[in-house]
């Protein structure tokens, strides 16, 4: 029982008021004549009679009222569950956890067995329903009282890669409970993971009326290891300068040695010995990956494997190409350009690029359908035979760099940009001396990694007129400094100065190696996304342009992850299970997806026994309306028109009553 507005109940100090008039106010004198009392003694006369209250029934009667008034005012209300259990039945839900952990050493069929004998509970009446959870909770069956029913849903949950989560568990009893109107007996089946508890303890919390029963799968924690992370190039194109990190953890576990292995399409290729120290972890480096050309499946395996073997290894997909031609253009006597930019690109990107410089009166002849990238570094003018293909290899999906300078400023346009230049801005000694760069877009991939920029020095800059392009960086005087601009299925980058250190220091700088490396990485395509991925996660399919085209997925099963109508429309598509995605998106590209479970399923930590009591108390009472969450299964019935009610009879019998009194008091008088 409570009161939603408990402060009224201080109205009932009002009781002062009737003890006042029976106690206080009874004792009246009424002066009547009398000869001299100078023959009486002098002293204190006391009466018990005036101590005592007189009228008791009418006393009572306004106490009364006085006190069901203040009653009335605070709203009295009692806490009815929706579950009504008046018929005696109740729900009965049989949750199995079938998260990545439940697969160690068959907990997942012991789960199951003890969930089928715990279809005792459902009897007359009640009715049972029966639930898989992991990171996300399905239910098995509609809720019935059909035992057969409940036993074929119960052996029809299988294992998954998922983490486990006793929140989403929470919420899907809580919903269950406000449907139900019911009482509910919730059975968990689980290894009780510490892991899989929310940071939150609120949001565990059960609706009011749930009862929980537990059945653990696991009374202690399990010494386990894990290959925890791998890190691997997604691309490689010198098998002599490839790095492949792996991490090995241990959780619960004391100092032991590991064989680790590299294993390449399902052919061990390395391996090395580890010593992982007690609880903690461990790293192991290969340098070397010959991969034969095309998508390759990787593997880190520890050796002797352990109680769970399911995580002893860890996959990761590497892609073995040829290095992407970069067609170099620039004047004859421009060769700083061409050391400072090749010097970058080498030092960034593992031999990704292979830079081929050509000066203009060479370039005549050259095809740009060659190659990758093509640059032009502060060139005067371009052959017209050439400047048309290089039109052409551009709308039909090319990459075009342009960095310019003074030789560029001797022209009013930008080659294959087609913008204006509007002029060259030249430091001078009486004015500012140098530019520097105010604004950086850290959101364009072009420069997503580039740093320090606002420490640069441009001394001279080319003013080209945005026209429809990007800006991705301008300098303190508002001139664009680089432009994105997309031109048919193609691309082209301006640069409003150039790649030596005489229009600028930039070369100088920390921030020139990745500026080189991500440029050219944005326009040869080679900022794809991730390699690897964690179950539960979400991979994107296609681009908003490319709807209605037919994206091909391969599940590491082998049977296609797709429906016909899902592979023509679909945007994402959940990455659910362990294994390698094969996927063929629209532009033709061909992808491998490694996918992982989440590694926090490896700690294999049960919860402590004084959680568990503290979340099953929380189907017992009242859910804090602090504790933020959704409301349980709980009604408030509000009864403070009874009381009123209550008060006016008394008020009638109070009338009455009081009238009586008066009568008799004035016969007496």
């Amino acid at each position: 029982m409570g009161f939603l507005t408990p402060w009224f109940l201080a109205g009932a100090l009002a009781v002062g008021l009737p003890v006042w008039l029976h106690l206080l106010r009874q004792h009246k004198t009424t002066p009547l004549p009398f000869s001299s009392l100078m023959f009486f003694e002098k002293r204190t006369q006391s009466s018990i009679k005036h101590r005592r209250l007189k009228y008791l029934l009418l006393f009572a009667l306004r106490v009364a009222l006085l006190i069901l008034l203040a009653l009335a005012f605070a709203n009295p209300f009692i806490h009815t569950s929706g579950a009504t259990a008046a018929d005696g039945k109740k729900l009965v839900v049989l949750a199995v956890d079938n998260s990545y952990s439940m697969r160690q050493g068959g907990r997942l069929e012991r789960a199951k067995q003890a969930a089928v004998q715990a279809l005792a509970a459902v009897r007359g009446e009640d009715r049972g329903l029966a639930l898989a959870f992991g990171s996300a909770v399905h239910l098995m069956n509609e809720a019935t009282n059909d035992v057969p029913t409940l036993r074929g849903a119960i052996q029809a949950i299988q294992p998954t890669d998922s983490r486990g989560s006793y929140a989403e568990l929470a919420r899907a009893l809580r919903s269950i409970a406000q449907a139900a109107h019911m009482p509910v007996e919730a059975h968990l089946f689980s290894d009780m993971q510490k892991s899989s508890w929310p940071s939150n303890f609120a949001d565990a919390r059960l609706g009011e009326g749930t009862k929980l029963v537990f059945h653990p799968q696991a009374e202690r924690r399990l010494a386990n290891f894990a290959v925890e992370t791998v890190n691997s190039p997604k691309r490689i194109y010198d098998p002599k300068k490839v790095r492949i990190q792996a991490t090995i953890a241990g959780y619960g576990t004391d100092k032991a040695s590991k064989r680790v292995a590299l294993v390449l399409n399902g052919k061990e290729v390395a391996s090395k010995p580890v010593d992982v120290p007690a609880g903690g972890r461990a790293s192991v480096e290969f340098l070397t990956l010959d991969a034969p050309f095309g998508m390759n499946r990787g593997e880190i395996r520890i050796e002797p494997a352990d109680d769970f073997p399911n995580d002893d290894r860890r996959y990761f997909s590497v892609e073995r190409a040829d290095p992407r031609h970069i067609l170099f253009v620039h004047e004859e006597r421009n060769q700083r350009s061409v050391l400072y930019y090749q010097t970058a690109l080498t030092a960034s990107n593992e031999a990704a690029f292979v830079l081929e410089p050509v000066n203009v009166e060479q370039v005549a002849n050259v095809s740009p359908s060659k190659y990758g990238i093509v640059v032009l570094s502060d060139v005067a003018s371009l052959p017209g035979q050439f400047e048309g293909a290089l039109q052409k290899y551009v709308r039909s999906g090319g990459a075009v760099m342009i960095a310019l300078g003074r030789m560029s400023a001797m022209h009013n346009r930008v080659p294959v940009f087609d913008e204006a230049i509007s002029d060259a801005h030249y430091a001078t000694r009486e004015g500012e001396r140098f530019q520097t760069a105010a604004y950086v877009d850290p959101a364009h991939p072009a420069v997503g990694r580039a740093h320090q920029w606002d420490t640069v020095k441009f001394y001279q800059t080319i003013r080209v007129d945005p026209g429809k392009s990007k800006v991705v960086a301008r300098l303190s005087d508002n001139t664009p400094l680089l432009l994105d601009k997309k031109i048919g299925e193609g691309r082209v980058l301006v640069f409003a100065s150039t790649f030596d250190n005489i229009s600028n220091d930039f070369p100088l700088h920390p921030s020139f190696v990745p500026f080189v490396a991500e440029t050219a990485n944005y326009l040869g395509g080679l900022d794809d996304g991730n390699a690897s991925y964690t179950v539960g996660a979400f991979l994107e399919l296609r681009a908003a342009k490319e709807q209605g085209t037919t994206v091909e997925v391969l599940h590491p099963s082998g049977r296609r992850a797709l429906s016909l109508e899902e592979a023509a429309r679909a945007q994402t598509i959940a990455l659910s299970d362990e294994g390698f995605y094969d996927v063929r998106r629209p532009s033709g590209r061909h992808e491998l997806v490694a996918v992982n479970a989440d590694r926090r399923e490896s700690d294999l930590e049960v919860l402590p026994a004084e959680t568990l009591t503290l979340w099953e108390n929380t189907g017992q009472g009242q859910v804090s309306a602090a504790s933020g969450g959704e409301a349980g299964p709980d009604n408030k019935r509000s009864y403070w028109w009874y009381v009123l009610l209550a008060a006016l009879a008394l008020a009638v019998a109070e009338t009455i009553v009081g009238n009586q009194h008066l009568s008799v008091d004035k016969e007496a008088a």
